[in-house]
């Protein structure tokens, strides 16, 4: 196990310095991508990563994502400007909120056009709901991508919202879906 773990330790921080271009971007040094998810539920950050306690509401995620390149740690990374929208229907009404936030996208491995990566940053929600009792949530997201070309890439993306328990209501919001982004 402790070879395993060496070998992939090694991996994610020595991969970036054999790249000439940033994986997110390629010759490009700008980006926007068109992100569709669908609800997988209220809960934590570890619903993210267990498909088995996926819960699909009746809520609909749509985001548009403005990025730059840039390196963090030596690490391929993007700052993106993020402008969401959560549609709630049915049962799920008082549910839906409309956000604008900050994040940061890293990619932690990348193997020829492949890449997957974490990303965090704040957003501010035009309103407080039954799920998440204040404006300011954090955004944290898990994808794995690919470059079509050198202009397009597409991803598949998981992410969750929440306050990290700064208000007695918290339950979270996560959403599962994909995303196609154009380089220019």
């Amino acid at each position: 196990m402790k070879k395993i773990a060496t070998v992939l330790c090694l991996s994610i921080f020595l991969s970036p310095a054999f790249a000439e271009k940033n994986v997110f971007f390629g010759d490009k040094i700008d980006s926007i991508t068109i992100y569709g998810a669908q609800s997988t539920g209220s809960g934590s950050l570890l619903k993210l990563v267990q498909p088995g306690l996926w819960d699909f509401y009746s809520q609909t995620f749509l985001m548009a994502q403005y990025s730059q390149p840039m390196k963090l740690f030596r690490l391929d990374s993007r700052l993106n400007l993020n402008v969401t929208q959560n549609i709630a229907y049915n049962a799920s009404r008082g549910l839906s909120f409309f956000s604008v936030g900050i994040s940061i996208d890293t990619a932690l491995l990348q193997y020829n056009d492949w890449y997957t990566g974490i990303g965090i940053g704040p957003y501010m929600r035009d309103n407080m709901d039954r799920w998440v009792e204040s404006r300011l949530v954090f955004g944290e997201k898990f994808f794995i991508g690919k470059n079509i070309n050198e202009n397009w890439n597409f991803e598949l993306f998981t992410i969750h919202f929440s306050n990290g328990n700064f208000t007695p209501v918290n339950k979270g919001f996560n959403f599962v879906g994909f995303g196609i982004g154009y380089k220019f």
